[in-house]
């Protein structure tokens, strides 16, 4: 067990394949000890049996929790052993039921005393180790349900990846890279309108010299993201022009920049921040409600793909 205390919890995959073939090569050897002729795999399959005359396919996948195609297959090898007999459905002949043979009731009755001392051997094993595996594995089972192993980990590279990003205030020398940000995203979507070449073009004189201010994310040193407050008035700013790479998306970007802009707003002494955006943009109104945008309705747009306005209040 050297290696897996050497690489640790990263691992995790391999071992618990190690522990289980383990315990399967045991299972196949007592089967023997028995004098049954079973693989260990058979074994969810045929004890659902034993307790049914017989049963679907569908129903015993169900029940095992494993794929129709594995148990399919596993049934194919229990009739071709003869434990365990097929017969289609009168009424659907996609139906399949299984049912146990004479050889497997007879192997039933062995398994009787079999598990009798399986389940005292794995108690005394239990009663000897620090931590009560069982329980873990159940606690484990929940916790994967609620939330995969796989999101778990897209999680953590989020909260790494977005680590390295760095927000800066808006100069001159990201004039270019705030426009084609924008331009990119645009495009990608709808057509560049006129109040976005305003913007775009001239964002000192129509945003900066307003009174408004602009953040650029940077990641590993590059300009990959950029979000503007435009002031609307003393009390309100309107947060518009955010814009995220693609190769740099899943990075939790959208989030920083939209919490700067608020943060910014606040600031300034803002009871409020106004955003106008369109509904196919789903990502984008997900991001604005988890940062606590509401929808109202405001006045006419500018912009002709703009279908909802939301609303922030500060205070």
């Amino acid at each position: 067990m050297e290696f897996y205390n050497k690489v640790g919890k990263k691992a995790i995959g391999s071992r618990l394949r190690g522990l289980s073939d383990m315990i399967t090569n045991d299972a196949a050897k007592v089967f023997q000890l028995y004098d049954i002729d079973m693989q260990p795999r058979w074994w969810p399959v045929f004890y659902v049996l034993t307790e049914t005359e017989e049963n679907s396919i569908t129903a015993i996948a169900n029940e095992i929790g494993q794929t129709h195609a594995s148990v399919s297959q596993i049934v194919r090898e229990m009739v071709k052993n003869d434990f365990v007999t097929e017969r289609r459905d009168k009424d659907d002949q996609r139906k399949n039921f299984i049912s146990l043979t004479e050889k497997g009731k007879a192997a039933a009755i062995k398994l009787q005393q079999q598990h009798q001392d399986v389940s005292a051997a794995i108690d005394k094993a239990f009663s000897e180790s620090q931590y009560d595996l069982w329980k873990a594995i159940e606690e484990w089972e929940y916790l994967l349900e609620q939330k995969s192993l796989l999101r778990r980990v897209e999680e953590e590279k989020k909260k790494r990846e977005g680590g390295q990003v760095t927000l800066v205030d808006y100069t001159p020398q990201y004039r270019k890279a705030f426009k084609d940000l924008n331009e990119e995203w645009i495009t990608q979507h709808f057509v560049m309108e006129e109040s976005d070449h305003k913007a775009l073009d001239h964002p000192e004189e129509y945003i900066l010299d307003k009174g408004g201010h602009i953040f650029i994310a940077l990641y590993n040193g590059k300009a990959v993201g950029a979000c503007a407050l435009i002031k609307m008035d003393s009390k309100k700013f309107e947060l518009a022009k955010m814009a995220v790479s693609p190769k740099a998306q899943g990075k939790s970007i959208g989030t920083l920049l939209g919490q700067a802009c608020i943060d910014k707003a606040r600031e300034l002494g803002a009871d409020a921040v106004f955003l106008e955006s369109n509904t196919k943009l789903k990502p984008a109104i997900s991001l604005y409600r988890k940062l606590g945008f509401e929808k109202i309705t405001g006045p006419p747009s500018p912009y002709e793909r703009a279908n909802i306005q939301m609303e922030l209040r500060l205070s």
